[in-house]
C-alpha cells in the first residue's frame, strides 16, 4: 500500500508535468489509494529525496495499463526508460499478455519517447464532464446497490459481455474492487428485472462513473439513458461534478453520453506493446 507521503509527492510531481505539458495525466488515484500491497504495481525514482519519476502499473481484468511521468528538469537521463523496464519485468513475471502504454493526447515527450519502443497505436479515450442539462427520471428504470451473491453474477457477466473479460479474469477483477474499494456499485434494473451495471467512484468533489453495462439484448431501449440520467441527477444532487470515460471508437457510446450532456474535454492515447 502507498503511503501518505508517497501519495503527495506523486500529487505535486503530476502537477508539475502536467503545468509544463499543458496536458492531464491519467494516474487513476481511485487505484492507488487501494493498492493491497500484494503485487508491486507502483516504481519510483528519487534524486536529493525528491520524487522525479514515477511509474504506475493498472489491471483491468485481461489487460493492464502503464502510466507515469518525469520531472520536465530530470528527462532525457534514462529515468522513464529505468521505470519502464522495471514495470515490463514485473508483468513478464505476471505472463499478462496485453500491454496499453497510457499517454496524454497533446503530450509531445510522450510521443517522442514512444517512437523508440515497441508499440502500435491501439485507441484514444475521452475524459468527459457533464455540464447542466435537464435530465428526467423514469420511474421503470431503477439503480439499487449490488449486494447479493447474484448480483455478483450479473456484475461477471457484464464485464465478459461488453468489455471482453475472460469469465475467471472477470471473477478475479470483481473480487478486488469489493475488497479493495470504497465505490458505490450498482445494477440497473428495468421493469423490475436486472438489466446492467455501473460504479460510482467519489472523491475530492467528483464523481467517475465506470463499467457502465447493459445487457446486449436490452440495448437500444433507452435503458441506459435513463439509467445514465438517473445516476448523474443523484451525483449532482450530492454537489458532485459527474465525469466518466469512454473510447473514442465507441461512436453509440459517444453519442448516448452526448445526449445526457457530458462533453469531451480531454483525451488519452493507448499504445499496445509488442511484448516477446
Amino acid at each position: 500500500m502507498l503511503t501518505k507521503e508517497e501519495m503527495a509527492a506523486i500529487k505535486a510531481l503530476q502537477e508539475v508535468c502536467e503545468k509544463d505539458g499543458g496536458f492531464q495525466l491519467k494516474l487513476n488515484f481511485d487505484m492507488l489509494e487501494n493498492r493491497d500491497g500484494k503485487e508491486k504495481e507502483d516504481f519510483f525514482h528519487f534524486e536529493d529525496n525528491q520524487l522525479v519519476g514515477f511509474l504506475g502499473i493498472y489491471g483491468f481484468g485481461n489487460k493492464v495499463e502503464l502510466c507515469g511521468m518525469v520531472h520536465p528538469e530530470y528527462r532525457r537521463r534514462g529515468i522513464f526508460t529505468k521505470l519502464l523496464t522495471m514495470g515490463l519485468e514485473e508483468l513478464k513475471k505476471r505472463k499478462i499478455e496485453t500491454i496499453l502504454l497510457n499517454a496524454p493526447t497533446d503530450s509531445q515527450s510522450a510521443k517522442e519517447f514512444l517512437k523508440n519502443i515497441p508499440c502500435t497505436f491501439a485507441v484514444a479515450e475521452y475524459q468527459m464532464k457533464w455540464q447542466k442539462t435537464e435530465l428526467s427520471i423514469d420511474p421503470f428504470v431503477t439503480l439499487r446497490p449490488s449486494a447479493t451473491t447474484e448480483d455478483f453474477e450479473v456484475e461477471v457477466q457484464l464485464e465478459v459481455l461488453a468489455f471482453g473479460f475472460e469469465e475467471e479474469e472477470s471473477r478475479e477483477f470483481n473480487r478486488k474492487l469489493r475488497e479493495n474499494y470504497a465505490d458505490e456499485n450498482f445494477i440497473i434494473e428495468a421493469d423490475g428485472k436486472s438489466a446492467g451495471k455501473m460504479r460510482v467512484a467519489e472523491s475530492n468533489g467528483e464523481a467517475w462513473i465506470y463499467g457502465f453495462a447493459v445487457f446486449p439484448e436490452l440495448q437500444g431501449k433507452g435503458i441506459g439513458r435513463k439509467a445514465l440520467s438517473r445516476v448523474t441527477m443523484m451525483e449532482n444532487q450530492k454537489g458532485l461534478s459527474v465525469f466518466l470515460e469512454v473510447e473514442a471508437k465507441n461512436a453509440h457510446a459517444l453519442k448516448l453520453y452526448e445526449s445526457c450532456g457530458f462533453r469531451s474535454y480531454h483525451s488519452q492515447d493507448y499504445y499496445e506493446y509488442q511484448n516477446g
